[in-house]
């Protein structure tokens, strides 16, 4: 697969199109209805199983997927109330990762809990989407916005910049919410929620200039240093802490970004159980970067100097 080696050839954004076949992502997709008492189950059993073939079997790129290199990733739907017929409040968890070369480890590109969701379903109800249509369900345009953005990030960590086509893409879906007549649904415009945290702002972070060295940095964390882990962990390490430099830039120059944020929550474990094993000088620099990005975690970073 391109991604892997060559720098991917960026394409107009408006230029793909959603077609059905095996797809790029290897999804785990769950409906869960905790707090729901009275709903007929299979109504959200016949949701599950739509939503996981439309994420599975969604041809989201122009480029070839073998079998092996689908990207992991998982999606859990939990559903709190029904707030009207068929209109209910949920949240989705996403997650995705990738293989680290040379190992049977696999490292979390993204986990992200969005808590703002309210959609329409109907049993039965098609789940259908178009890129470039401005009068999408919220339902396949919340799926399809966290599947460009997972393979958006897939791509940047093999090739530099490499998933500009498919953020471009996911910030189109945003757009053309927020132009459209009949989507009020929270979580797509800059001021839903408050405190510059949903979709919006994700997307907004990633093609923002300002955080461009980030995607740079990541980049550099996964081809240059957890691939290169296996061949000579301290030079990988290196190339690892100087991408938390270049992280702990970003957050100077974008203070507050979301992604940042969503940085720490998905490589939180990973960083700790790393640099457990270092030089006291890394481990400090290590601790001193992430504390300063996680705050509500410094507990956690200081096991590193334990």
């Amino acid at each position: 697969m391109l991604r892997k080696i060559f720098p991917v050839l960026l394409i107009s954004a408006c230029c793909i199109t959603v077609s059905f076949a095996q797809g790029e992502l290897n999804a785990t997709v769950r409906v869960s209805t905790p707090q729901l008492q009275k709903n007929d189950r299979k109504v959200f059993d016949q949701l599950e199983i739509s939503l996981r073939d439309f994420v599975n079997n969604t041809t989201w790129t122009q480029e070839r997927f073998e079998p092996e290199e689908r990207i992991k990733c998982n999606f859990i739907l939990t559903i709190s109330e029904e707030q009207d017929n068929n209109v209910f409040r949920a949240e989705l968890a996403v997650q995705s990762t990738r293989p680290v070369f040379g190992s049977g480890y696999e490292t979390a590109l993204l986990s992200h809990l969005d808590k703002d969701i309210v959609f329409t379903y109907e049993q039965n109800q098609p789940i259908e989407f178009q890129v470039d249509a401005t009068d999408n369900q919220n339902l396949p345009s919340l799926f399809a916005f966290y599947a460009y953005l997972m393979i958006g990030m897939d791509f940047d960590s093999y090739s530099l910049y490499g998933g500009d086509p498919y953020l471009l893409t996911a910030q189109q879906i945003v757009t053309n919410i927020q132009n459209s007549s009949t989507n009020s649904t929270p979580g797509w415009r800059p001021a839903d929620g408050g405190k510059n945290r949903n979709r919006y702002w994700i997307i907004e972070n990633l093609l923002n200039p300002r955080v461009k060295p980030y995607r740079a940095a990541m980049y550099n964390y996964y081809r240059k240093g957890l691939d290169m882990f296996t061949t000579d962990m301290d030079k990988a390490k290196g190339v690892i802490l100087q991408s938390l430099e270049e992280v702990d830039k970003v957050n100077t120059a974008y203070f507050n970004s979301m992604i940042i944020q969503m940085f720490a929550n998905a490589k939180r474990d990973e960083l700790v159980e790393m640099w457990k094993v270092a030089g006291r000088p890394q481990k400090e620099r290590v601790i001193q970067i992430m504390t300063k990005i996680d705050p509500a975690n410094t507990q956690r970073y200081r096991e590193i100097g334990a």
